[in-house]
């Protein structure tokens, strides 16, 4: 639960996200949960041996090692930036969720953004009032151990996007 706060559209005291009865919120949704920060941009490669090369070695970022996630169908390495990661993604085994996106794409690229919300089943439940399909009827733990879901690309702006708990 978040602490109270005062409402910055018309200055109430309110102890979740918005209150239902904002005088001044005129076309923002009624919402209970809060979006927060972009966690991360993940891109989709054949192998690692390049990026991991580019990102380390030329830009002089942090990356982290290989780390196997056999549940999602992918292996993983996070490079960290000032304000954000970028994870890399390469398939781990056949039915990897990101091989068809890497046949259509040879050379790899932008497989979706990671944004943060503070109650996940909040989030699903206001997605799927609003016509936005959620990829899963329930969470799953993703790379980071939180609770995740993914929203899909034709509802948003053609953008697949992972929500992750905080």
């Amino acid at each position: 639960m978040l602490p109270a706060s005062l409402c910055f559209l018309c200055t109430r005291v309110i102890s979740r996200g918005f209150h239902v009865s904002c005088p001044t919120k005129k076309g923002i949704p009624d919402v209970v949960w809060k979006l927060g920060r972009l966690n991360h941009v993940a891109i989709a490669c054949q192998d690692f041996e390049k990026p991991v090369a580019l990102y380390k070695n030329v830009m002089g970022a942090k990356v982290s090692e290989t780390v196997a996630q056999p549940e999602h169908g992918v292996y993983t390495v996070f490079v960290n930036l000032e304000n954000t990661k970028l994870e890399l993604l390469k398939p781990y085994g056949d039915k990897s969720p990101i091989k068809g996106f890497l046949d259509k794409n040879k050379a790899g690229g932008m497989h979706h953004i990671c944004l943060e919300v503070n109650d996940i089943k909040a989030a699903m439940k206001t997605m799927k009032e609003h016509g936005i399909r959620c990829l899963a009827d329930e969470p799953k733990t993703g790379a980071h151990g939180k609770p995740v879901v993914f929203l899909h690309p034709k509802d948003c702006a053609g953008v697949l996007i992972e929500l992750e708990e905080t």
